[in-house]
């Protein structure tokens, strides 16, 4: 009853903020302030109230064009399933069942509805996989409405395609009303019909496979498939749907990605986030050369701070992130990932795992023995710079691996783990001596800001 009431609560406010978003935004906050909630969330709320209130702020800019470009559907979902559900609500809860059951409880889950995929990228992390794999709909449905018992209220899909279950996404979405749905995908089956499905629902929004602008999409992706996302983010746009793009920075594409003219197009196809991976070798006949230098990371390293500095979009490095999330999220810490296969796994990057989702509860799921290993040393460096366990810290992955007695579920190439750790070992200790002078650097501009805030308070 007191869940039902909040919402009504929040739809009212809703439509009182789209009369004028510029006007009642403010007011929203000030309300918002007088409801109980954590210490947390109040410096949230507050941080989003500085950012509304201050002159010429590029986020403020963000919010508004968020309020008043995307569909009513969206907004309302957005802010009562991705704001209220998953953070106020959800969070506190799956802290407390943590405690309780000993084991993390994360804020998202990762799920592949299907291996299967429309496209053949190189270099796809998921290649490995038997494409004949799929979860069922009664499957998927049961994660998802056991993940809402320990207070999950986000799920994303990656695959193979996950479009290639339109359907199912639009059910479980219907259904699921209370939860937001993210699918990664790569943006060639989004058609007008499915279009107006998702507007409808409101609560599911997409991450769209992008790696540069013409060639360096389609040399990974193949021939016409840059043309194929363009149209699809242009469906999505005309209908009012929220969207991202996710791309894969690699040795051959870094100055695409990064470039203004890329970030400035996908903010005119209408995207709100970016997600940027760096690519990891996943297999024994993986692309080495494809791995980004220790140069190149640190230029995304320091670009990507820039680009959030002076753009309209929300920007996320899977690893030069770090520092923001006190290291590596996965293993069940803020995510983990569940394959086509029911395997249960503690990265979509780690393919290895103790259970299958057919055979326990997502409970007992998250108190595997890997995903315990995780927890156990998490963060796997003092570093944040190098938070992985694959690519920045091998050897701890290997340990992790062998003490678990996790198996490989990669059954197109059962790499084992000493040969991944081998393999990224290589890289993790080219990282490492620019990974310290960058983190040093930071630790120096933290100290310095400290003071000056001290400065400006004594004043």
């Amino acid at each position: 009853m007191k869940s039902a009431v909040g919402s009504l609560l929040m739809q009212e406010g809703l439509k009182y903020l789209e009369k004028n978003p510029e006007k009642n935004m403010g007011n929203m906050l000030k309300w918002a302030k007088k409801f109980p909630t954590s210490q947390e969330n109040k410096e949230k709320i507050e941080m989003i109230e500085n950012i509304w209130f201050e002159e010429n702020n590029i986020w403020k800019d963000f919010m508004l064009k968020i309020l008043r470009e995307l569909h009513p559907n969206q907004v309302q979902k957005f802010i009562i399933n991705y704001m209220i559900n998953s953070g106020v609500v959800g969070m506190p809860k799956a802290e407390k069942l943590a405690k309780e059951h000993g084991c993390s409880i994360p804020w998202t889950i990762l799920m592949d509805p299907t291996s299967a995929c429309n496209l053949k990228c190189k270099g796809c992390w998921a290649e490995n996989y038997k494409k004949a794999d799929s979860m069922s709909y009664e499957e998927l449905d049961r994660i998802i409405r056991e993940g809402k018992e320990l207070g999950i209220y986000m799920y994303i899909y990656s695959g193979g395609e996950p479009l290639m279950r339109k359907k199912d996404l639009i059910r479980l979405a219907e259904k699921h009303s209370d939860c937001m749905f993210l699918s990664f995908t790569n943006g060639t089956l989004i058609d007008e019909e499915f279009a107006k499905d998702v507007q409808r629902v409101g609560n599911l929004t997409f991450a769209i496979s992008v790696e540069g602008i013409g060639e360096a999409t389609d040399m990974r992706r193949g021939e016409g498939v840059y043309d194929r996302v363009i149209k699809a983010m242009d469906i999505l746009k005309e209908h009012k749907i929220g969207f991202g793009f996710s791309t894969c920075y690699h040795s051959k594409n870094v100055d695409d990605v990064s470039s203004d003219e890329f970030i400035d197009l996908m903010i005119d196809k209408g995207a709100y986030f970016g997600w940027f991976f760096t690519y990891i070798p996943l297999g024994n006949g993986a692309d080495l050369d494809l791995v980004a230098t220790p140069e190149q990371r640190e230029y995304m390293y320091h670009r990507l701070r820039e680009l959030r500095s002076k753009k309209p979009l929300f920007l996320m490095d899977f690893w030069n992130d770090g520092e923001y999330v006190r290291g590596c999220i996965a293993g069940g810490r803020r995510y983990f990932h569940i394959n086509a296969h029911g395997d249960v796994e503690p990265c979509a990057f780690v393919h290895y795992s103790n259970y299958n989702i057919h055979d326990v509860s997502l409970l007992e799921a998250l108190k595997s023995p890997i995903f315990m290993q995780y927890q156990k040393y998490q963060p796997f460096n003092d570093n944040l710079l190098r938070p992985c366990p694959m690519f920045d810290n091998p050897d701890i992955l290997r340990k992790m691996v062998h003490e678990s007695g996790a198996k490989s579920t990669q059954p197109l190439d059962e790499e084992s783990v000493d040969n991944l750790a081998d393999k990224n070992n290589v890289f993790a200790e080219k990282w490492a001596p620019v990974a310290s002078e960058l983190w040093e650097l930071n630790r120096k501009e933290a100290v310095l800001r400290e003071k000056l805030k001290k400065h400006a308070v004594n004043q």
